[in-house]
């Protein structure tokens, strides 16, 4: 199976509004449910599961019925941390008695314009390499401060990669990398990829695009709307 873990918990901070960011709507449709449709309209994706706030789930399932969604299996409580979103993500799915060889695609509700392509590129990808992460080549020159003042170091550009999401992974590694994590003293590990590559898996990549960003500043929102109205 192919099973699509969105992320929509959290409480936007950065956006400065008192609402969510991923409750703000956009056409009368919640950020994190454009991205949701994407993936239950995709042929290959079999079940999807959202991580939410506690006292949003309510909201979520309210709003999975009004847009007529049909793959949501489960919308479950969201962690303190992306990291403990994902993990509850993955101990719902062992409860449902998941294969160690299904496909998981993890998915920031707060990307919305995340495509059909990048979703069947990631499943055709993982079937393959096991552990893929979406990326974009960097167009602008990654720089360096160690004291956040002064340049340190001026990266080549050719070998620097903007992260996007999905990260996916078969469900066996997933779970093995996050179960290292959990009984480790690291605190500072927030990445899928990171928690996969330090249990020794490598990471393959697979080719997103510029419109697939995740919305996390106010500009942010004005370029997302401009593009719905587009």
């Amino acid at each position: 199976m192919n099973i699509a873990l969105i992320l929509a918990a959290g409480s936007g901070t950065r956006m400065k509004n008192q609402t969510p960011k991923q409750f703000i709507e956009i056409n009368d449709k919640p950020l994190f449910m454009y991205c949701v449709e994407t993936f239950d309209h995709h042929p290959d994706i079999d079940m999807i599961i959202i991580a939410t706030n506690e006292d949003s789930i309510t909201k979520v399932k309210s709003y999975c019925k009004k847009f007529n969604i049909t793959k949501v299996k489960k919308v479950i409580k969201g962690g303190i941390s992306r990291q403990k979103s994902v993990y509850n993500c993955l101990m719902c799915l062992d409860l449902l008695g998941v294969d160690d060889n299904d496909n998981i695609l993890i998915q920031d509700g707060a990307r919305p314009l995340v495509n059909s392509q990048i979703i069947s590129d990631n499943i055709e990808a993982c079937n393959k390499f096991f552990a893929v992460n979406t990326v974009i080549p960097s167009t602008d020159t990654v720089i360096k401060s160690n004291d956040q003042e002064t340049i340190y170091e001026i990266e080549n550009r050719s070998q620097q990669y903007q992260g996007q999401t999905p990260q996916s992974f078969k469900f066996n590694i997933i779970c093995d990398a996050h179960n290292k994590f959990k009984n480790s003293n690291d605190i500072n590990i927030t990445d899928d990829c990171r928690l996969v590559m330090n249990s020794g898996y490598p990471i393959h990549l697979v080719l997103g695009n510029k419109l697939n960003f995740k919305v996390t500043t106010p500009e942010d929102l004005i370029i997302f709307k401009a593009l719905v109205a587009k």
